[in-house]
């Protein structure tokens, strides 16, 4: 697999009420695989792109994390923030690397990540 390049989309999270049924479902209709990292959270690969889905109880309307790669995350925070985008999480650890959340200016959550 090619490393991400800076700035790229290289990650997709959705919500899922039930993490056992959304998969599958999405390895009988499209054939991907999964890994779990928890109770909580599941991995995927279609081939392409990956993503993953995290329990989220109680969902009446929802949208993906679209995830954007940096090679330098604090650069891009700062830059971030100078454009106009609001910090909603701050940079924080998880399993396989750093990022943070931010909003636009219409209120859509992204999120930036970095080994």
């Amino acid at each position: 697999m090619n490393p991400p390049l800076n700035h790229a989309i290289c990650y997709v999270e959705f919500p899922a009420r039930d993490l056992v049924a959304t998969k599958n479902f999405y390895q009988k209709a499209f054939g991907w695989s999964f890994e779990d990292y928890g109770p909580d959270y599941t991995s995927f690969v279609d081939g392409r792109i990956a993503g993953g889905f995290f329990r989220a109880d109680g969902l009446s309307a929802s949208q993906p994390l679209v995830v954007i790669w940096a090679d330098d995350l604090e650069n891009s925070l700062r830059t971030v923030e100078q454009a106009g985008g609001v910090i909603t999480k701050p940079i924080f650890s998880y399993p396989s690397g750093r990022r943070f959340h931010f909003t636009d200016p219409t209120g859509n959550e992204l999120a930036v990540c970095s080994e």
